[in-house]
């Protein structure tokens, strides 16, 4: 079972490598229901943070992750799968 969860911190990072988008991660975390296009994000930025999330768990995540509209959506929804839920 893996134990850790993905914060606000972690995505901000995988926004920069994976979307190519810098974003503070305090603000992700003050303001994590601002949506992922007003972050500068697109769906295939977010398409990015999902493979490389599957590849750093080796566990697929659902499909419904690269719909994820904003960061806390995102967030809850990988941690549910991650955690089994």
């Amino acid at each position: 079972m893996i134990t850790t969860e993905l914060t606000f911190g972690e995505l901000a990072t995988l926004m920069k490598q994976s979307a190519g988008v810098t974003v503070d991660p305090t603000r992700l975390e003050e303001s994590p229901e601002t949506p992922f296009n007003e972050l500068g994000v697109d769906s295939l930025g977010l398409l990015g943070i999902v493979g490389e999330l599957e590849n750093r768990h080796g566990k697929s995540l659902p499909t419904d992750a690269e719909r994820c509209k904003t960061p806390a959506e995102f967030i809850a929804l990988v941690n549910n799968a991650l955690a089994g839920v």
